[in-house]
C-alpha cells in the first residue's frame, strides 16, 4: 500500500496501518511539516465540541464520519501514546510542543523522502523522481495548497481529477482579509487587538480580531474568512452590548467611556468624521454614526491568499467518496485529510478531521 504524503492524515494512517506493508511518499526532507508550526508550535490536536457545524460545507458525510470517529476517540488515542494535552484556550486542546505529537507519529514504515509525485497511473503505479512504485492501493494525503513554503502543491487534486473525480473551487481559507480604501483606517491599527463578534451569513465568532498593515485578521476574521464567498461582513465592536450602556455620562467625553484602546477609538472617531466631545453635545447625526460600533460593515477586498492561509477550502467532493474514504470510481484509490472538500474552523478541528478519515480509511484498507 502507498500513502502518498506524510502529513497528519497520512502520519496517522500509517500509525493505524504499523502492522501492515506501507510505503509513504513524501515530497520534503521530514514527515509533518504543517504539524510542526501548527499552533505556535503546540499543535491544537482537537476541541471539546466537535460537530459537523464546525465545517465547511455542512454535511451528512462529514456528520457520519465524525459519528463514527469522534474527538473522544481521539482523545483515548492520546492516552493509549502516553501523550497529554491541555486545553490551553477556551475547548481547545494542545500539545506542550508538536514534537511530542510528531515523535509518537514518526513513521515505522519505508518512507522515501525528498520525492516527488509525478503521476499515477492505472493499477497503481506510482510515478516518481526517484523511480516506480507499485501498490495494491493509493491513498491520496497529500494536503492542500496552502502553505507553499513547506511544499504545499495541487498534485492530490489533479490525481483525483485523473481519476474522474470532481474538484470544487480552491480558495485561501483561515486567513485574513485584504480591505478596501474605506477601511484603510483598520492599517493605521497595525497590531491592534480586541474582542467583537463578528458576522459572516447565519455564522457568528466571537473571538479576537486583530489589525494589519495589510487589512484584518485575528481568530474571528481567520474564522468568518471560511465561510465568506463575496458581500459584506459584520462586526459588532460593543458584543451586544448598546452605545447607550457606555456614553452615559453627559459630562465627559467620548473616549473615555468607550471600552476601546484609546487608538482604536480614534482613529474609529476620525474615520466616521465625528470629534472627541462630551456627549451632551453630540447632535443626532453623530449619534448615528456612532452606532456603527454595534454593526459595522465592511467588504473584504481579498484575502491574504494561499501563502497565509491555514488551509484550502474546496477538494475533492464527498458525494464520489465512501465513508471509508475510498473512491466510489475506482476500487482501491483513497482520499484522506484536507485534499477532501471538507475544511474545519479555527480551534483543532482539521486536525480532528485528519485523524477521522484516516482512521476509518484504516478499517477499510
Amino acid at each position: 500500500m502507498i500513502i502518498l504524503g506524510a502529513g497528519a492524515s497520512g502520519l496517522f494512517l500509517a500509525d493505524f496501518l504499523k502492522h501492515r506493508k506501507v510505503l509513504i511518499i513524501e515530497h520534503n526532507p521530514q514527515p509533518g511539516a504543517k504539524i510542526k508550526i501548527s499552533g505556535g508550535g503546540k499543535c491544537n490536536i482537537t476541541n471539546k465540541n466537535v460537530s459537523y457545524n464546525n465545517y465547511y460545507p455542512k454535511s451528512e458525510f462529514v456528520k457520519n464520519v465524525l459519528k463514527k470517529c469522534s474527538n473522544k476517540d481521539l482523545m483515548e488515542w492520546i492516552k493509549t501514546k502516553n501523550l497529554k494535552v491541555k486545553e490551553l484556550k477556551k475547548g481547545q486542546y494542545f500539545f506542550n510542543s508538536s514534537k511530542e505529537l510528531l515523535n509518537v507519529l514518526k513513521p515505522k514504515c519505508k518512507v522515501i523522502y525528498n520525492c516527488e509525485v509525478l503521476d499515477v497511473k492505472e493499477g497503481f503505479e506510482v510515478l516518481t523522481d526517484k523511480g516506480v512504485f507499485k501498490g495494491k492501493n493509493v491513498v491520496v494525503a497529500l494536503g492542500g495548497k496552502s502553505y507553499k513554503k513547506l511544499g504545499a502543491s495541487e498534485k492530490g487534486y489533479e490525481i483525483a481529477e485523473k481519476f474522474g473525480h470532481t474538484v470544487t473551487p480552491l480558495k485561501p481559507a483561515l486567513v485574513g482579509f485584504t480591505v478596501q480604501p474605506k477601511e484603510a483606517w483598520f492599517k493605521n491599527l497595525s497590531g491592534v487587538s480586541i474582542q467583537a463578534d463578528v458576522y459572516v451569513g447565519d455564522k457568528k465568532f466571537s473571538q479576537n480580531i486583530l489589525f494589519s498593515h495589510r487589512g484584518i485578521t485575528g481568530p474571528a476574521i481567520l474564522n468568518a474568512s471560511l465561510y465568506w464567498e463575496k458581500g459584506k461582513i459584520k462586526i459588532d465592536f460593543l458584543k451586544g452590548a448598546k452605545l447607550k450602556e457606555y456614553l452615559k455620562n453627559r459630562h465627559r467625553q467620548i473616549i473615555s467611556q468607550l471600552p476601546f484602546p484609546k487608538n482604536f477609538t480614534k482613529e474609529f472617531l476620525k474615520n466616521i468624521g465625528v470629534e472627541d466631545k462630551k456627549i451632551m453635545l453630540l447632535k443626532r447625526d453623530e449619534w448615528e454614526r456612532l452606532r456603527a460600533l454595534e454593526s459595522y460593515e465592511f467588504a473584504p477586498a481579498g484575502t491574504f491568499g494561499f501563502e497565509r492561509a491555514e488551509v484550502t477550502k474546496g477538494g475533492v467532493v464527498t458525494e464520489e467518496i465512501n465513508e471509508n474514504m475510498e473512491s466510489k470510481l475506482l476500487k482501491g484509490l483513497y482520499f484522506t485529510g484536507e485534499v477532501l472538500d471538507v475544511t474545519g474552523e479555527l480551534g483543532g478541528y482539521n486536525f480532528q478531521w485528519a485523524f477521522s478519515s484516516a482512521y476509518l480509511a484504516s478499517l477499510s484498507l
